[in-house]
């Protein structure tokens, strides 16, 4: 199975993204991954990110995202004590998310919604035509 799109058109936002930091926090992140983004990415998708502009308000991925924090976490975050406390966030996030997807996709939250689907379904009742009527009066009659 190959690379989806939307993982392709992060690694996009990923490869513009250092490609615009500081050479010396570029240099912290080792070669192998830096040309597996820029090796792997959409080539057409370019997303255009500001320095300006707070990394949250660019509309970025959320994969985007979770790598440049994956990254920062590992090769930027040189403070133990900072790096502590984002894992504990990360650490925190997926529980939640994982919480999330128990409850989404729980046995009973899945029937739940199928049964609710499917009252929501119209019946068509399909009447008796007058023949099938007459047909089935003479069957009974004949067959009791």
């Amino acid at each position: 199975m190959g690379i989806s799109i939307n993982t392709r058109q992060a690694y996009s936002e990923v490869d513009e993204f250092l490609n615009i930091i500081s050479a010396e926090n570029k240099e912290k992140v080792p070669k192998y991954l830096r040309e597996l983004f820029s090796k792997e990415k959409d080539e057409s998708y370019i997303k255009g990110i500001n320095l300006d502009v707070p990394i949250k308000n660019q509309g970025l991925k959320e994969e985007t995202l979770a790598i440049i924090a994956w990254l920062n976490l590992e090769y930027w975050c040189q403070d133990e004590s900072e790096k502590k406390r984002l894992k504990e966030i990360y650490e925190k996030n997926e529980e939640k998310y994982s919480g999330l997807l128990q409850v989404a996709f729980s046995p009973d939250e899945v029937f739940k919604q199928k049964e609710e689907t499917l009252s929501n379904i119209p019946v068509v009742k399909k009447e008796e035509t007058i023949i099938k009527k007459i047909i089935n009066k003479i069957k009974n009659l004949l067959f009791k």
